[in-house]
């Protein structure tokens, strides 16, 4: 089979690989559609530091399945259409128990430890398999759908955790793939004012072509924009989907009174002390938070929204590819001119 996979820093190959063989609590799925997330690019930028072998980078991803174990239990039947959730647990700890197995010390995932979507056919471990990362993906959601599930499951992690109300207003800074989502998902939950923000002219007016109502806010004087939107109150809720620490320090001068400010996403080793105004925090009664992955309950929530018709994703995926065409690809998805790339098989 073929696969893309990851050498050294900035050494990415097309391979031919042997067919998997899967043991008897395994399933083998033909991969369909894999997006390339911004984790893919730090990984070939950086080098990968989990694995001294190579890698086959992908984690979001959908699917066909190809082969089932013979120990495998479950409603699972050669031919079925899913999208699978790429972080497992070990299945017996605080964290994997509580449901949170993104949290679990010995976390794996598919493209990260394991042997990723970024080919022909990729292994579903026993655990991924026991744990349910596996879902059955409806007839009508399409296979790019599918691999738009994980990162929009983190969206809808970090969504829980900033109680947003009917009403608020939101302001999401950063108009890239997953600043959109933010802004779909909160202005499905009803709030009144959803404002985006970018400092590219081009990413932020594509971003609002997703939503009439979407309020764009340019980056040269984000905070005189704001104010000047939100008649100087400041915003409910504000995100930070582009991390820099000049932009999460700023996130707190745009929150209003009794606001929560999320951080969606790390800073580069070396760059995470930054600078705060406490009394911001103190005096405005601001709430900060900050999320990481997803559990399997919000990936399989996400799933039913976008099967339901809540939020649509059709059109994120802006950009797609063959196996073969992966260093345009990856070159496609660094530059910043698609809202999102990936590859179709």
């Amino acid at each position: 089979m073929k696969a893309i996979q990851l050498f050294a820093k900035n050494e990415l190959k097309l391979v031919e690989l042997p067919k998997p063989e899967i043991q008897p609590d395994e399933i083998l799925l033909a991969c369909k559609a894999g997006a390339i997330c911004g984790t893919d690019l730090r990984m070939f930028a950086n080098g990968h530091r989990n694995s001294p072998h190579a890698l086959t980078l992908g984690h979001e991803l959908s699917g066909v399945i190809e082969e089932i174990g013979s120990e495998v239990t479950g409603a699972y039947f050669k031919g079925m259409r899913v999208a699978v959730a790429p972080n497992y647990g070990c299945g017996v700890c605080d964290s994997c128990i509580s449901g949170n197995t993104q949290s679990c010390k010995d976390f794996q995932a598919l493209g990260i430890q394991k042997n990723g979507a970024f080919a022909e056919y990729v292994v579903i471990p026993a655990r991924a398999v026991r744990q349910g990362n596996i879902v059955e993906l409806p007839d009508h959601v399409s296979f790019e759908e599918g691999a738009m599930i994980e990162p929009f499951s983190c969206v809808y992690n970090a969504f829980e955790r900033c109680h947003t109300q009917v009403g608020d207003t939101v302001l999401v800074i950063g108009a890239g793939p997953i600043g959109l989502m933010h802004a779909l998902l909160h202005k499905a939950a009803g709030a009144g004012k959803v404002l985006i923000s970018d400092i590219n002219p081009e990413r932020l007016a594509l971003a609002c072509e997703f939503d009439p109502d979407f309020i764009p806010v340019s980056g040269t004087d984000t905070k005189a924009e704001v104010m000047r939107i939100t008649q100087e109150r400041g915003c409910d809720v504000v995100i930070t989907a582009a991390s820099t620490p000049e932009i999460q320090t700023l996130s707190f001068e745009l929150a209003a009174l009794n606001g929560r400010v999320l951080f969606f996403g790390g800073l580069p080793a070396g760059k995470e002390m930054v600078s705060l105004n406490t009394n911001i925090i103190h005096y405005r009664q601001i709430s900060v938070t900050g999320m990481s992955g997803q559990n399997l309950r919000q990936y399989r929530a996400s799933l039913k929204m976008v099967a339901n018709g809540q939020i649509n994703l059709k059109k994120i995926l802006t950009h797609t590819f063959s196996l073969e065409q992966y260093q345009q690809a990856f070159t496609c998805a660094k530059s910043g001119n698609a809202l999102k790339a990936g590859f179709v098989l």
